[in-house]
């Protein structure tokens, strides 16, 4: 008797039993037992596999006790084809479909895709060795015991019996307290259970607002960079879009708002750059939003940010007019798989945006709002946001000081005040998109800024670098295959006045760097400065406050001079040829590529 042929995968996480039984299935939905077809004996299978009998017999056991198998005596085992029969009917008559030459769906789609520009990531972006995408999370962040154990407890008898009844369109209670008394006074927000919704995401709260509060009459603020999804769902909506600019204390707040009727906002990071909105800010649109009568959406996106530096309090908890709808999710590193986000407005708006939620999916899954639940009330929810702001914190300033080692002299990045992200300024001439496809060649993922831009004035040399998705010890590394590839592209080798074939060598570069005092500017802008004494000791003070400190030594061996610090530079020995011209200093590897400058003053000058 021909059997088929079926085949393990011995890399799979899943038991040889779970494999064994997966396989029968699909071959069994593949036609390869047809009608009176007895399925092959155990033995034989066992055999043909190479895993033990009893593996195999398990295996039937489990499908002849669901009634997938059938097991008639004295004959074998055979598929059940009465749960096989409209499938096999339907493949019949139909067969195998083609895709059609030309579809005529296209003219009958409502919304307009428009040329909003879109920001795409690879879904294959964790083979790469050093994916620097903010927003996306590498596997081992992911608390895998704390959530077993909150779903072990969502599992419960009586906890079945509650979430699988159908309860109408309201969400789990037990989510609903934990959220109210555990994660919105985070955000300083006091709320009744009749003011939060659960949705499927954040995305679905901001859909549910567009649909409630937007159309053709709408005239709707967005922050310029910012989030293009947003921009697509408004537009679609009819509404005129006003751009309004971003500085370093987050969205301008200033005339152009003046005839708006809603404000989306992203104040405590704004996205993407970063950015935390400054307090005074905050006042100044929540007293614009009063004076003007607009409406504010406070997008809260990146939750887990709250958790990294002392975090400004939420728009919503300013608000005594009641014109802020707060829009947050559990954390991304839950979010992929988990897609939970609320919202907290009014009673009449939480009301209307229940209503409309009905008509689309009633509500999210209430298994998973009760496993969130438990995740909650367990304290493993505050637990996870601490770990992880604390390896944020190691992340962002390992990309800080690995920036501010291989690319101190080609890019800057303004000081972050929390966040995981980087907006880094490259040298002006450099071309992002090009730099960014070949970095992605050589294993590295950067993202371009211009999707961002609701306008064709994207700065074509800004990146953005984040820490969520890769791991501290190949920080360092990414960094440094950015820097080799920085050099390695056309015109973005950085000259100094003097080539280094007219460096100093010897007693010369002795006598000039001995006590010299070096001005500089770190990677994030603060000021530096270097005391080289006679002795061959050194030390660093690095920000305004000098806080930053470092002790060290330097040295001159032939034609290279040598410096060692205690901390900076990875306290690794550099070798560098230098030149100085005038009050300038530049130091050069060997291959007399530029990798530092600074100015030169002498120890006796104030």
């Amino acid at each position: 008797m021909s059997r088929p042929l079926l085949f393990l995968d011995p890399d799979s996480d899943l038991s040889l039993q779970e494999q064994v039984r997966r396989k029968l299935v699909e071959a069994a939905y593949a036609g390869a037992f047809p009608p009176g077809k007895r399925l092959p004996s155990s033995r034989g299978l066992a055999t043909q596999l190479g895993v033990a009998r009893i593996t195999v017999t398990l295996a039937y056991q489990k499908l002849l006790d669901e009634g997938f198998f059938v097991s008639r005596e004295r004959s074998g085992i055979y598929v059940d084809h009465d749960m096989l029969r409209g499938l096999t009917a339907v493949q019949s008559v139909a067969g195998r479909r083609e895709p059609a030459p030309s579809s005529p769906w296209g003219a009958r789609f409502k919304s307009s895709e428009g040329d909003e520009p879109v920001a795409r990531r690879s879904p294959n972006w964790r083979q790469y060795p050093y994916p620097f995408i903010d927003g996306l999370f590498d596997a081992s962040l992911f608390p895998v015991s704390e959530w077993r154990e909150a779903s072990r407890q969502a599992l419960a008898l009586a906890d079945i019996s509650q979430w699988s009844m159908d309860g109408g369109d309201a969400d789990d209670p037990m989510l609903i307290e934990e959220i109210r008394t555990k994660v919105l006074p985070r955000r300083g927000i006091q709320a009744r259970p009749d003011e939060i919704l659960i949705t499927v995401g954040a995305q679905q709260a901001l859909a549910l607002i567009s649909q409630m509060l937007v159309d053709r009459t709408s005239v709707v603020a967005v922050e310029n960079p910012g989030y293009p999804d947003l921009r697509r769902l408004f537009m679609d909506r009819g509404a005129r879009l006003v751009h309004q600019p971003v500085d370093d204390e987050g969205m301008v707040v200033d005339r152009r708002l003046d005839d708006c009727d809603l404000v989306y906002v992203t104040p405590s990071h704004q996205f993407p750059t970063g950015v935390m909105m400054t307090q005074a800010r905050r006042e100044a649109l929540l007293k614009k939003a009063s004076a003007r009568d607009l409406i504010i959406v406070e997008d809260d996106f990146a939750c887990e940010t709250n958790y990294l530096d002392e975090a400004c309090p939420a728009l919503r908890s300013l608000d005594r007019d009641d014109r802020v709808i707060y829009v947050a999710g559990f954390s991304k590193v839950l979010g992929p798989g988990l897609r939970l986000g609320f919202m907290v407005a009014s009673a009449d708006v939480i009301a209307e945006a229940r209503r409309l939620r009905h008509l689309a999916v009633r509500h999210p899954p209430l298994n998973n709002q009760r496993t969130a639940a438990h995740f909650l009330a367990m304290g493993h929810y505050d637990a996870t946001m601490m770990r992880l702001g604390r390896l944020f914190r190691e992340r962002r300033t390992a990309l800080r000081d690995a920036l501010n080692h291989y690319l101190q002299n080609a890019v800057a990045i303004a000081p972050l005040r929390g966040g995981a992200t980087y907006w880094v300024r490259g040298p002006d001439h450099l071309d992002v998109e090009v730099f960014a496809a070949e970095a992605e060649r050589r294993g590295v993922l950067i993202e371009p800024v211009g999707p961002y831009f609701a306008d064709s004035k994207a700065p074509r040399n800004i990146f953005r670098l984040g820490v969520t998705s890769l791991p501290l010890d190949r920080i360092r590394q990414g960094v440094a295959a950015l820097a080799d590839l920085m050099r390695d592209l056309p015109g973005t080798a950085h000259a100094f006045p003097d080539t280094a074939s007219a460096h100093l060598v010897g007693a010369a570069l002795q006598t000039a760097m001995s006590g010299a005092v070096l001005l500089c500017k770190t990677v994030y802008g603060d000021p530096c400065t270097i005391e080289l004494l006679p002795n061959g000791r050194m030390s660093g003070r690095a920000g305004y406050a000098n806080e930053d400190c470092d002790e060290g030594r330097w040295w001159v061996e032939g034609d290279f001079w040598c410096r060692q610090w205690s901390r900076w530079s990875y306290g690794e020995t550099s070798r560098l040829m230098t030149t100085i011209t005038g009050d300038r200093i530049g130091w050069f590897d060997a291959g007399g590529r530029l990798v530092d400058s600074a100015v030169i003053r002498r120890a006796d000058l104030s």
